[in-house]
């Protein structure tokens, strides 16, 4: 029987028991009570900074509803464990179409995960999502909170940026602090690196919205003893609690940096595309917005008697492409010794090793940006940001195939699209060819030797396939994506710049 069946079978029910809340000096702590059988976990959200004179500008129930659905967004990561048959759902009510929401969503999210496990998450009835309330609870409180407070108002135009610490979320940044000026945007950012501070500083932004996400330790001993691990859609999870911490304090827009790049999927499984990027993609965006206008942002306004604006949660990158992003990013060097993109320079190995923190140089991450940043960023300076010339290394030409060839898997990372990797490739290697032709004091003419290896493999076995890249690049680098969110007011502020 395979390790999927027998924990399937010992563990028949995932439960979201509870949750609850209270105020720890100025922070806002957030508790979750999941259940499987004899394993219990228990994680924490913290935001910080949030006293209880500002909760109570929310009504109790605006408060609550927001509040179990960050548990619900934390599920995934606890059932994917044993992948239990039924979820059951005691903290709070959920509809039949709010349950439907949530299994799609679970199915989605989780594609990576279940390809990566060889799970078959199409047989009938893989899992129920039950609710055993027959109504939304609103009065499960830790804080003791008026019954007649006043509605929370929002500032005029005050934009809340959830921030990462790779060249997207600085692009929204930047342009969206043109726009509105520094005293305009914030940031929102869970569990903070060095990086962020260093980002934050350069940006000028003094007090950013700090939340701290605390998994349960139990989680990681339940890996080294065999149960189930994998990829969960933790964007999703960001823009939940983006979108929670824009009501709490006072914002009516919530700008993600997700790109057009993230709406292609990686490989099909069991008919079904699977997508390493899919809670960044359009699509995740357009059914959390809608969820967002039924069940929690119109619930709010209804509950507050509809005198609080609505929060227009969005991604103000969406159309774009991310080599697009990288040419509007060259334009403020001033990050280019802060920022970072590289997830292995994150990863622990589930508590085994600890993270680096630096550009490992070895992953399909480090080659796709420094092959989206080289035709836009002086030679010398991106060896610097790197440490190395990721063109010389001939051991990532593998990694280079799947990101260009049609027929390899696409790496499991928030990379471009093949056509967008190709068009990076073209561009890198028609800077470094002019660069042969104009250096070097005997060099009259463009060698094949000069070039770093992975350049002249492109010359040689990829650019015949493709005679029309000049063409094609000069189209995408001008490409707009009517397929997106940014509010009106805003576009100008990407469509200048971009277009510069």
């Amino acid at each position: 029987m395979r390790k999927i069946d027998i924990l399937r079978k010992k563990y028949p029910r995932f439960v979201y028991k509870s949750y609850s809340y209270k105020i720890t000096g100025k922070n806002l702590e957030i508790f979750f009570d999941f259940k499987i059988r004899d394993i219990s976990f228990k994680p924490r959200i913290i935001i910080k900074n949030i006293g209880k004179k500002q909760l109570a500008l929310l009504e109790k129930g605006v408060l609550n509803n927001f509040i179990f659905h960050l548990g619900m967004m934390e599920i995934p990561s606890y059932w994917k464990t044993t992948c239990s048959p039924i979820i059951e759902v005691k903290a709070g009510y959920l509809s039949k179409e709010q349950i439907k929401w949530w299994k799609d969503f679970i199915v989605n999210g989780m594609g990576q995960f279940f390809y990566e496990n060889k799970i078959n998450f199409t047989k009938p009835n893989f899992f129920r999502i039950i609710s055993n309330q027959q109504r939304f609870n609103g009065e499960q409180f830790s804080v003791n909170l008026t019954e007649n407070c006043s509605p929370l108002s929002f500032a005029k135009n005050r934009v809340l940026i959830p921030m990462g610490e790779g060249k997207d979320s600085i692009v929204t940044l930047e342009l969206l602090k043109q726009e509105f000026g520094k005293s305009g945007v914030n940031c929102f950012i869970v569990n903070p690196a060095k990086n962020h501070f260093q980002i934050l500083k350069i940006a000028g932004i003094e007090e950013p919205i700090i939340v701290e996400r605390k998994i349960d330790p139990l989680l990681l001993k339940l890996y080294k003893q065999g149960f189930l691990n994998g990829h969960t859609p933790i964007t999703a999870l960001i823009s939940n609690l983006a979108v929670f911490t824009a009501v709490l304090f006072g914002f009516n827009y919530v700008a993600l940096s997700c790109e057009r790049s993230a709406n292609e999927e990686n490989i099909k499984y069991l008919g079904k595309t699977i997508n390493h990027q899919w809670s960044k993609s359009f699509e995740f965006e357009k059914k959390f917005r809608n969820y967002l206008d039924t069940y929690l942002i119109n619930y709010s306004l209804i509950r507050a008697n509809k005198r609080v604006k609505k929060v227009n949660y969005f991604s103000f990158l969406r159309p774009l492409y991310e080599i697009q992003i990288a040419k509007i990013f060259s334009n403020f060097p001033q990050y280019f010794s802060s920022f970072l993109s590289c997830n292995e320079a994150r990863k622990t190995k589930s508590g085994t090793k600890k993270a680096t923190g630096q550009w490992c140089g070895n992953c399909s991450k480090c080659l796709f940006i420094f092959s989206i940043l080289y035709p836009f960023i002086d030679e010398k300076r991106l060896i610097k940001i790197f440490g190395q010339n990721l063109f010389e290394k001939k051991e990532l030409l593998p990694i280079m195939k799947q990101l260009l060839k049609k027929k390899e898997t696409k790496p499991f990372e928030c990379v471009g699209t093949k056509k967008e990797s190709l068009i990076a490739f073209y561009l890198s290697w028609e800077k470094a060819k002019n660069l042969n032709f104009s250096t070097g004091v005997q060099k009259v003419k463009f060698s094949l030797s000069s070039l770093p290896p992975l350049l002249e493999y492109f010359e040689k076995q990829i650019l015949p396939k493709y005679p029309n890249l000049e063409k094609q690049s000069e189209k995408m680098m001008n490409s707009w994506n009517k397929q997106n969110y940014v509010p009106k007011e805003l576009e100008k502020a990407l469509k200048l710049k971009f277009k510069n």
